[in-house]
């Protein structure tokens, strides 16, 4: 019981580094955005500002909140069927932003006649979010509508939970060679921009890393 306990005080304490993370990252991608690119807006003539809508909306709308749904089913004090409910509504949320998110990057391209798909970000990235919508329709099916047996639920739930973290660290994969192709793109070595691109995307990383561990140990409360 005492090992219970714990666990169970140090995901708590994990997930508010998890948030501490998330938010600064947050903050910083749009003092980026905002500061030296211009500004966000998907029906602006300017491409660079519908390009800007692709990184916020891919972390601060899609990964940040895929973290929250992960951190609430675990370690949130609840009802069980309130976790699953909240688990999948976040989830389903983040999944709506990054569609958004996607279409902006498809639509800056098309602007300025560049290639799709044609890097590891996007390789990445792309594939990370499709097996993330599959294992979202498959939790739906599985554990909420129509909701399968108990014996096939029981030996899904640790697959589901390791599909779930593999993709978690996918994504934050994804966020780091987008922005290391960004910075590189845009020539910024030895600028103070690049410098704040580096900061927030260590600040993804150790979100990734704290979401991780606080749902790891929150496993064994």
């Amino acid at each position: 019981m005492d090992g219970v306990v714990v666990y169970r005080r140090s995901a708590s304490r994990l997930t508010i580094g998890a948030h501490f993370f998330g938010v600064l990252a947050i903050v910083l991608m749009l003092i980026w955005l905002l500061h030296y690119r211009g500004g966000i807006e998907y029906d602006s003539n300017n491409p660079a500002r519908v390009f800007n809508v692709h990184p916020f909306l891919m972390f601060c709308g899609f990964i940040f909140l895929v973290g929250q749904a992960m951190m609430a089913y675990k370690t949130v004090p609840a009802a069980k069927q309130a976790q699953k409910v909240v688990h999948m509504m976040l989830h389903l949320v983040g999944i709506a932003l990054g569609i958004v998110g996607i279409a902006a990057v498809f639509r800056f391209h098309d602007m300025i006649g560049a290639e799709d798909m044609f890097s590891l970000h996007s390789w990445i990235g792309l594939t990370t979010f499709i097996m993330l919508g599959l294992q979202w329709l498959l939790g739906l099916f599985t554990y909420m509508f129509p909701k399968a047996s108990l014996e096939t639920r029981s030996r899904m739930m640790p697959w589901h939970i390791s599909f779930g973290r593999a993709l978690l660290y996918m994504a934050v994969a994804a966020a780091l060679t987008g922005l290391m192709q960004r910075e590189t793109l845009l020539n910024l070595r030895g600028h103070a921009e690049a410098r704040l691109i580096n900061f927030t995307g260590l600040c993804i990383l150790l979100f990734g890393i704290f979401v991780d561990l606080s749902v790891a140990l929150a496993h064994h409360a």
